[in-house]
Parts: structure tokens; C-alpha cells; sequence
């Protein structure tokens, strides 16, 4: 019965590391970001400058989102293989409960050397003491293996109950953050209808007194036509003379066209692109990838948001990143700025909640926020960058 004694031992040890894999888990449950209080916008930039605040507050949320996924299927995983382990374990425990039955019934029928029968049987005193120590072994590993069969259903059944809590606290999370996501999104909606009512009410008083204003500057135009023609009648009765033929009115000056010309567009950025490698591939698969709308949650190829864009490009290179920006920000190691290397990715706010894959000369590729696409932009657009981290290369 040696193997059932080792598989039981393996067993408690594979549960000790899925209580270990369950308190990680749980420490990754980070708390939510407070939201603010719902706004009445006065003005249509105010509700514009609103509709960018929640966008980024729900950038924040989705990333969370990302991070409460993945914890949740770890931890239904943790909770599935508990489960599992606890019908393993009370089987070794019947398993280990049969073994010692079988040795006392050999025992109790004669199979066995009784202690009465191998003090009368030894025909020395080593050989008695050598028998009496055989049985004393054989007892003590029966107890033995049912004591650690017993011990190891007991935890069993303990790593089973923290890992359905656990399981139960992700689901909780992943529920909270679903909540702050809809409240979001119906303050963002809410700020775009009143974006829409503003403009068009400040669009129409535009308009009032555009017309106003075109009204006056016509009736004084008229009344200065009149004080013109009263005083050039009043100067032919007082001359009759007819004018000089010297007399002719001065050209009208053309407009200039430095001042009617639009101003030529930018350039586009000319990104440096990396040649080789999987950073090479993220890179391109990015860069191929511009123009594209942000959508909150997406990971393409349609549309993309920051972490999904990061994902789904260092995935074509075969590279297996987690989903949401702060764990992708944890990923590799870390780099300086002077060290940056095209493909490294550049993390933004603290916590993390942006992310972008550097694409050279100060510049990165990414999935802005919402309303925006996939484009190229300076690694100081973000505001502070708080990480940098090269995942491939």
C-alpha cells in the first residue's frame, strides 16, 4: 500500500498549492475607483468636457472588468479542481479505511503473526524482537495512512469551501463592476443628449443674433446712405459747377491671398517601424490596425480598445498577453525611456488604465477613447507615463 500512502501525501500537497493559487486570486480583486456625482452641463463645452471625463472613468471601469474576468476564471478553475480533489481524497480515506480492516481481519484470522504468537513462535530473543518490531511497523503505517488520508480529505473539503468563496467574491466583483459600467454609460449617454440640446439652442441664439446684428448693421447702413445723399444734394444747390474730370473714384484694394488661404494640414508622423522579431510583428499588426474605432471591451479585428489593440497585436507575433492594461503593464520587464525599443508597451495613470505599443522616435501607436480610432500620437499625449515594459525582443 506504499503507492496509496505517496498518492495521498501528493494529493495534500497539490491542494497546499491550490489554497496558495486561491489567496493570489483573491489579492488581485483590487478595489473600484469611486465615481463621480452626475452633472447638469450649462454649456455645450462643459457636456463635451463631461462626456471626456466619464469616457476616461469608464476606460478606467473596463479595464477593471478585463482584470475581474480573468480572476473569475481562475478561480471557477480553483473552485472545479477543489471539488475535484475532495472526491479523491474522501476516496483515499475509504481506500486507506479498507486497507487497515484487511490487515486487522488477517490478523484476528491467523494469516498474520498475532504478538502472542511470535513471542511462542520466535525461537530466539532477537528473533521474537525482530518479529514484535515488524508488527509494530506494520501498525504504525496503517495508522499512518489513515491519518493522512483523513488529514488530507479535511483539507480537502477546506480548500473546496475557499475556493467556491472565492469563486463567489469574483463573480460578486465582476457584478460591481458590470453595474459601474451601465451607470456610465447612461451618464455618458445623457451628457451627449444634452451636448446635442445645448448646441442646437446655442447654434439658434447664434443664429438670433447673427440676424440681429446683420438687421442693425443694415438699417445704419441705410441711414448712412441717406446723410450721404441729403449732403450731396445740399452741395449741388450750393454749386452747380460739374465735377472735375480729375475727380474718379481710388480702386478697390484686393484681398490679400496670404489671408483667404487655409492653412496646408500636417504632415502625418513618419513612425520608426521595427525590422525584425515578434516585437516587429506587434508593431506592424498595430500600425495595420489604425484607423479603426474605439469600442469599450473590444479586442478586433473590427475595433479595439487600448489593452484589446496590445492583446490582439502581440498575439499575431505568438505572444500570449493578459487582457487588461494594468496586468499588461506588469508583463516583461522593465525598461527606461532612453532604453525604449519599438514594441515596447507604455503604460499611462496610476492605477494603469491606458496602454500603447511604442513605435519609435517618441512616438506609439493606440486606442485612444472613445469616439476616436486606432492612430499614431507622441508618448507625452497621455499625460505621465507610469510604466514601460518590454514583453518581446
Amino acid at each position: 500500500m506504499a503507492s496509496s500512502h505517496t498518492s495521498v501525501r501528493r494529493g495534500l500537497t497539490g491542494r497546499r498549492a491550490l489554497f496558495t493559487l486561491i489567496a493570489v486570486g483573491g489579492l488581485t480583486l483590487a478595489p473600484l475607483p469611486a465615481l463621480a456625482a452626475p452633472e447638469t452641463p450649462t454649456t455645450s463645452q462643459e457636456a463635451a468636457e463631461l462626456i471626456a471625463a466619464r469616457g476616461h472613468d469608464l476606460e478606467v471601469v473596463t479595464e477593471k472588468m478585463h482584470e475581474a474576468t480573468d480572476v473569475l476564471t481562475g478561480m471557477k478553475a480553483a473552485s472545479d479542481a477543489a471539488a475535484a480533489e475532495l472526491v479523491a481524497a474522501e476516496a483515499a480515506v475509504v481506500e486507506a479505511r479498507d486497507h487497515v480492516r484487511q490487515v486487522a481481519r488477517s490478523a484476528f484470522t491467523g494469516e498474520q503473526l498475532s504478538s502472542l504468537q511470535a513471542m511462542l513462535t520466535s525461537s530466539s530473543a532477537d528473533e521474537m524482537l525482530d518479529r514484535m518490531g515488524t508488527l509494530d511497523s506494520i501498525a504504525g503505517h496503517n495508522n499512518e495512512v489513515l491519518g493522512t488520508a483523513q488529514q488530507a480529505s479535511v483539507a480537502a473539503d477546506e480548500a473546496k469551501v475557499a475556493a467556491e468563496k472565492a469563486a463567489a467574491d469574483a463573480e460578486a466583483q465582476v457584478a460591481e463592476v458590470a453595474a459601474q459600467q451601465a451607470d456610465l454609460n447612461a451618464q455618458i449617454a445623457e451628457y451627449q443628449a444634452e451636448y446635442d440640446r445645448l448646441s442646437a439652442e446655442e447654434r439658434e441664439r447664434a443664429r438670433i443674433l447673427a440676424e440681429q446684428q446683420h438687421a442693425a448693421e443694415a438699417a445704419a447702413a441705410a441711414a448712412a446712405a441717406a446723410e450721404r445723399e441729403a449732403a450731396a444734394a445740399a452741395a449741388a444747390e450750393r454749386n452747380s459747377q460739374p465735377a472735375s474730370r480729375a475727380e474718379r473714384s481710388a480702386p478697390a484694394a484686393a484681398p490679400s491671398a496670404s489671408s483667404s488661404a487655409a492653412p496646408a494640414p500636417a504632415p502625418a508622423p513618419a513612425p520608426v517601424v521595427a525590422s525584425s522579431g515578434a516585437a516587429a510583428t506587434a508593431v506592424n499588426t498595430a500600425m495595420a490596425q489604425r484607423g479603426k474605432p474605439y469600442v469599450w471591451g473590444a479586442t478586433g479585428p473590427n475595433s479595439y480598445d487600448c489593452s484589446g489593440l496590445v492583446k490582439y497585436s502581440y498575439a499575431s507575433a505568438g505572444v500570449n498577453l493578459p487582457r487588461s492594461s494594468s496586468q499588461q503593464a506588469q508583463a516583461g520587464r522593465a525598461v527606461s525611456r532612453g532604453e525604449l525599443q519599438p514594441g515596447d508597451l507604455i503604460a499611462f495613470y496610476s492605477p494603469v488604465s491606458h496602454i500603447g505599443i511604442y513605435i519609435g522616435g517618441g512616438q506609439m501607436v493606440h486606442a485612444p477613447t472613445s469616439g476616436d480610432v486606432v492612430k499614431v500620437a507622441s508618448i507625452d499625449a497621455m499625460g505621465p507615463i507610469t510604466a514601460m515594459r518590454r514583453v518581446a525582443g
